[in-house]
């Protein structure tokens, strides 16, 4: 069974090996040790923070492959995170995707064109990140596990969030892992190359950013096709991640990110299909009849757990969910405590 609780420092191997398997351009899982221990360190320190506002916290959760009943053999398989206030001790950068008109009415010629716009203005905005899972373990209901976690555990801490989630969504890239965006980008503005900027940001060093990038809008159509191509287009790993957030309500409003040029979504926390449709009920712990596939948490904090099972029976009228001996065992649960659970 697959279980996703918050990451610990025990867990940096293979939390490492997460950040190995993501591959170039997933600038949230850098393959340096001291900035992975760093994150995990961050984690924790959120999780036993008292909070009543967000203020840069950072909750990073692991999936976990139990191996036997007494939980002390697992494996980690992939990692979810949220961040509670982007762009607070650093800008937060993207570009905003607008229309400007040229017009001339003694000549007859109205010509609208698109401009990038840098701006700021996701600072303050919760969001959804650093969600990868490996290949091996990309089966049954374990991407959407990922996905969906995060919003049973928002739902239940929502003085920790803000009123705006925003998801970064990975762009285009070649069969080398460079973005086309940045290629026009580097050749005009930056001198340096996908590579070397994808480790900076990755290790917290954004300065370049403000140094560096062009302060004045950019005329879409004098991007190169392949830059062009791949504005507001995903990578082809993230397709199914895109798939779920706007399941959940997630909408692009134009903006897209500084390097790849992938999209930006966003959505009002109170909008989110799993925070407006997840229930909290009691739990019985029996031998369920019924089958459906439900991601249930125990709602706690630093000792959050989260699992998803496909034998469970829910009694409406009682509004009691009965799980099995196994389940309620990895979710550290008793008859009779509180959980949150959703549809898969």
């Amino acid at each position: 069974m697959y279980r996703i609780r918050p990451i610990r420092a025990r867990d940096f191997e293979g939390f490492k090996d997460i950040a190995i398997a993501s591959g170039p351009g997933f600038t949230s899982l850098p393959v340096d040790d001291s900035r992975l221990l760093q994150k995990i360190r961050k984690s924790e320190q959120s999780f036993n923070a008292q909070v009543t506002s967000p203020n840069g916290e950072s909750y990073l959760f692991v999936l976990e492959l139990i191996h036997d009943q007494d939980l002390s053999k697992t494996e980690i398989v992939g990692t979810t995170g949220i961040e509670a206030s982007v762009g607070m001790t650093a800008p937060l950068y993207h570009y905003h995707m607008s229309t400007i008109v040229h017009h001339s009415p003694q000549l007859h010629i109205y010509k609208p064109t698109t401009v990038l716009t840098l701006c700021n203005d996701y600072t303050g905005a919760s969001e959804v990140c650093t969600l990868f899972l490996n290949k091996d373990h990309r089966i049954s209901f374990n991407g959407r596990f990922l996905s969906r976690v995060r919003f049973l555990f928002m739902a239940d801490y929502r003085e920790r969030f803000s009123k705006l989630v925003i998801a970064e969504m990975r762009g285009a890239a070649d069969k080398n892992g460079v973005s086309p965006f940045w290629g026009w980008l580097e050749e005009h503005f930056l001198g340096i190359d996908f590579p070397t900027a994808d480790r900076l940001i990755g290790l917290g060093k954004k300065d370049f950013v403000a140094q560096l990038m062009p302060k004045y809008p950019i005329y879409l159509s004098l991007l190169s096709p392949a830059a062009q191509s791949v504005i507001a287009e995903v990578h082809k790993f993230t397709k199914p991640a895109l798939k779920l957030l706007k399941r959940e309500g997630f909408k692009h409003k134009g903006y897209i990110d500084l390097f790849d040029a992938g999209p930006t979504l966003e959505a009002e926390f109170d909008d989110i299909a799993t925070i407006k449709m997840s229930q909290c009920c009691t739990v019985v712990i029996g031998q369920p009849s019924s089958s459906h596939p439900l991601a249930i948490s125990n709602r706690k904090l630093e000792d959050f757990r989260a699992v998803y099972t496909e034998t469970n029976e829910w009694n409406e009228e009682l509004t009691q969910l009965t799980i099995s001996e196994e389940t309620a065992r990895k979710l550290e649960v008793q008859t009779g405590d509180l959980v949150r659970f959703c549809k898969l």
